[in-house]
């Protein structure tokens, strides 16, 4: 965790809209992939209300040793080849770009040829993504869950000793702003005695965070939870969409499967782990009683600054919302900090049996909820399990998503003495099923 000049908050741009802005101010320079119009794709940083373009920076000679290798392994379609470089080499970018775009910079003449408009570009996810795996790491989210299901017993006994997860589908991960189809498929209510096949009538978020992985690790060679923290590129905000009524038939015995495989939204901007520095917080104490973790789990250092100050936040426009000029409804808000593992530790555990991981793979936390009902990452907990509507601004009430319905997550980290430094949004709209 390396604080230097970057994180300064006294620090201010000459691209004016970064000063002060809501997600990337100059402190933040996330990466990603975007078209400027009419170009092909190419990496990209966000400033303000500017994108800074890789594939001209990497050509000049304002950029010397790591930091133009980097530019050039960023320039590309994917930014899969920067994020296998060796950290030193993205924390070099960042550095030069930050002197670069910092008021007073001399050599401002020529960084301002390197800046698109924001609005007049389109985003792409940053990454080609090889896998994808999404874990279950919200503790209460999970205690919320079991409690519909289980009342007895709703955390099973694995999860208190081990990062539960499953393997997911990269193919229909998509950036923020892309459709989301409605899907269709089987469904059993527990008093039918048959399945019956239909458009999916419990449609549902999930609040994430997804980690996207920068170096990797070869077949058979695992992670050790102290240098987790440096395979780790960056975060970003996921929607893990969820059709409930499916899962409930389906996943049993083997987990998730069409109820989740449809769509995965992210944020398109890789927030990287050197900007977020300032954001580390201590993981929360584990309750008196809970099992000590396994020592391939457990390192104080990664207890003490393990979790991440971050604020989430839900929000639900309806059409008729936006019909009436109505702003979006704040569903929940509550912390990052809400998961019972650190990245780190799902980061070793993943790799624990020889699995590799590779530049570009995304990590999902699992659904983050706090413990009372104010930050609830679902609908399935805001309602209940579809028994409590919510009513809406319009009169309209919703115990799932219905189509027309437009779903934002938002988040910003923030920290005392510190400039806030947000993700961008990630969002989706239901489209009817097919």
């Amino acid at each position: 965790m390396i604080l230097d000049e970057t994180h300064d908050p006294a620090r201010t741009s000459w691209v004016v809209t970064a000063n002060g802005h809501a997600d990337f101010p100059i402190q933040n320079l996330p990466f990603g992939v975007f078209s400027p119009s009419g170009g092909p794709a190419r990496g990209g940083v966000a400033i303000g209300e500017r994108i800074l373009d890789l594939s001209l920076a990497a050509r000049s000679d304002l950029l010397v040793g790591p930091a133009k290798s980097a530019a050039e392994a960023g320039a590309g379609s994917t930014l899969n080849p920067l994020l296998g470089l060796a950290p030193v080499a993205r924390r070099g970018l960042r550095q030069r770009l930050s002197e670069l775009l910092a008021d007073g910079a001399p050599d401002r003449a020529e960084v301002e040829t390197w800046l698109h408009v924001a609005s007049d570009c389109v985003l792409h996810l940053p990454a080609a993504i090889g896998d994808y795996t999404d874990f279950y790491a919200g503790i209460h989210h999970a205690l919320n869950v079991g409690r519909q299901f289980r009342p007895e017993n709703p955390l099973l006994a694995n999860y208190k000793h081990v990062p539960i997860g499953y393997h997911g589908r990269a193919s229909s991960i998509r950036p923020s702003g892309a459709p989301v189809r409605r899907p269709s498929g089987q469904r059993k209510a527990p008093d039918a005695e048959a399945p019956t096949f239909g458009p999916s009538q419990r449609l549902d978020l999930e609040l994430e965070l997804g980690v996207w992985i920068g170096q990797g690790n070869a077949l058979g060679q695992p992670i050790s939870i102290g240098e987790a923290g440096e395979h780790i590129a960056g975060l970003c905000l996921l929607n893990d969409w969820s059709a409930r009524d499916f899962q409930a038939w389906e996943y049993q015995p083997l987990g998730p499967f069409l109820a989740k495989n449809f769509m995965t939204t992210v944020s398109p901007w890789i927030v990287t782990a050197e900007a977020l520095a300032p954001f580390r917080i201590a993981q929360p104490p584990r309750p008196p009683g809970d099992p000590q973790p396994m020592a391939y789990l457990w390192d104080e250092r990664d207890q003490a600054t393990g979790a991440y100050g971050i604020g989430l936040e839900v929000l639900l426009s309806t059409a008729k919302m936006r019909e009436q000029g109505l702003a979006p409804l704040s569903l929940s808000r509550g912390p990052a900090s809400n998961l019972y593992w650190t990245l780190a530790q799902l980061v070793a555990h993943h790799t624990l049996g020889g699995c590799d991981l590779r530049p570009g793979d995304l990590l999902g936390t699992g659904t983050i909820s706090t413990p009372d009902d104010t930050g609830l990452g679902s609908l399935l907990e805001l309602t209940k399990g579809g028994t409590q509507a919510i009513t809406l601004p319009t009169g309209e009430t919703r115990t799932f998503l219905q189509d027309g319905d437009e779903l934002t997550i938002a988040a910003r980290a923030q920290a005392d003495g510190r400039v806030s430094i947000g993700f961008g949004e990630c969002r989706g709209v239901i489209e009817p099923a097919l």
